[in-house]
């Protein structure tokens, strides 16, 4: 993928020098680059139907579909085209608790005993703010709830109140379903109604985004796709849930790309919300140790080419999303797909390359290593993982079900791959507390990413492992 954008990239330059000249004669030939590489991307990763959207100076340079919203019925993908968003409905949530901020309802310092007031003790040192910013350290509830049952607002809080913190509130950043279902419930009982009603009149209604909406299986919904999953090579039909467990605050809404590229603007102008609101949306999240991580209320806070680059994406049942705001390039993509088992972010890293070359995803290469007894620790963690010898005290904290479950995943990938080289550094950042490693290894002729965090203690707290 990484040696495609690169090739498409390369392209562009010619074309985006023509731009310069002649910005309409220009527009033809980029998007029927576009249109070559959504295809030849949708053909590599096997994905039924994509809806993009490509706003340029506040302005709708494309708003397409590609492939098929339902393939039973061979139904085109279009703009108008519903898909569910998945976690970029994330988004969302933390606008209707900022507009219960706003109305004096609840604060981002309230603890969550003061809405659950059954839960445990625990619980008193977990504010608003940590569950938005994902500091809060309440486990995931994915993978674990029973997705064929029927749950209350009541049933998903007493689930989460027996669940065990994984770290002090505020002493970390770890993604967390949990807390964005508890926003929801939240924002159900301060307002004393549904929050997707308040989504539905605060939100949709005034910035354009006329057929978004909640999730519901009974209503007849001009435009629905179908979701759809890979499995061992052959697409299926998505996999079935509860309606209750499609109603709740971690994204559960239908958009189409026009939806979002109305919701575009609406982030842009900031609309909606008061300057001092839109301000929280946009802070990193602050650390109890005075550092932060670069989270905000439902966005990733990143840079590309120097340049502030806000995104999110999302994934549930047969849907992925991807959302990104290029800011300093005044460039917005999004990025709709069926299919659950395939990553969006390839969509919109391919067609911000073609837009703009220095937005090409960067290349690894190798950079001056000078902690090499981090890296010989690191290599002895690889081959601990392919041992299956690492424990959970080597993690700083080790989240529900990477053990032994994960653990077990990694083990059999890595003894297929067989003995791992040396690690050869390409990266080192720090995200909030943590010090992230990234290593070129290699497994025989292939080599593969390992990105490895280090929480200050020296022990571990992420572990990933992809291909180059």
């Amino acid at each position: 993928m990484r040696s495609f954008v690169r090739r498409l990239a390369t392209a562009a330059v010619f074309l985006l020098s023509l731009a310069a000249v002649s910005p309409a004669a220009a527009q033809g030939p980029l998007r029927t680059r576009i249109d070559a590489f959504m295809r030849a991307e949708m053909e590599r990763q096997k994905v039924p139907g994509v809806g993009i959207g490509i706003v340029k100076q506040g302005k709708v340079f494309l708003a397409k579909g590609y492939g098929f919203a339902n393939l039973e019925h061979q139904v085109p993908v279009g703009p108008e085209t519903l898909f569910q968003s998945g976690s970029l409905g994330k988004q969302f949530t933390a606008m209707a608790v900022m507009l219960q901020v706003e109305a004096g309802k609840l604060s981002l310092a309230d603890p969550l005993t003061k809405f659950f007031p059954e839960a445990p003790t625990s619980w008193g040192t977990i504010t608003v703010r940590h569950l938005l910013n994902h500091t809060s350290g309440l486990p995931d509830l994915e993978g674990k709830l029973d997705y064929r049952k029927d749950y209350s607002d009541e049933d998903l809080a007493r689930y989460a109140y027996a669940l065990t913190l994984e770290f002090t509130p505020g002493s970390r950043w770890s993604y967390s379903n949990t807390g964005y279902v508890l926003l929801g419930i939240i924002v159900n009982r301060v307002a004393g109604t549904f929050y997707g009603d308040i989504l539905r009149e605060r939100v949709f209604k005034p910035t354009g985004m006329t057929t978004a909406r909640t999730i519901n299986e009974d209503d007849i919904i001009p435009h629905r796709a179908a979701g759809y999953r890979l499995v061992n090579g052959e697409l299926k039909n998505q996999e079935w849930v509860s309606p209750s467990l499609n109603t709740t605050g971690d994204g559960s809404l239908y958009v189409s790309v026009r939806d979002m590229i109305a919701w575009d603007a609406a982030v842009q102008a900031h609309a909606i919300l008061e300057p001092e609101s839109w301000k929280e949306i946009l802070r990193p999240a602050p650390l109890n140790s005075g550092a932060t991580f670069p989270y905000g209320f439902g966005w990733m806070l990143d840079e590309r080419n120097g340049k502030p680059l806000h995104q999110h994406s999302g994934g549930w049942q047969g849907f992925t999303t991807y959302f990104a705001r290029y800011l300093g390039d005044s460039l917005s993509i999004i990025v709709l797909t069926n299919s659950g088992t395939e990553n969006p972010r390839f969509f919109a890293e391919g067609i911000a390359a073609i837009m703009s070359p220095a937005l090409a995803a960067p290349v690894p290469k190798p950079i001056e290593d000078k902690e090499p007894q981090v890296t010989a620790r690191i290599s002895a963690l690889l081959e601990k993982a392919r041992e299956g010898t690492l424990t959970p005290a080597d993690f700083a904290y080790a989240r529900a079900g990477f053990f032994p479950d994960r653990m077990k995943v990694y083990q059999e990938k890595l003894r297929a791959l067989g003995p791992a080289g040396p690690p050869v550094l390409v990266e080192r950042i720090t995200r909030g507390d943590d010090r992230v490693y990234t290593y070129d290894v290699p497994f025989g002729a292939k080599t593969y990413l390992f990105t490895v965090a280090l929480a200050p203690d020296d022990r571990l707290s992420s572990f990933g492992l992809r291909p180059k």
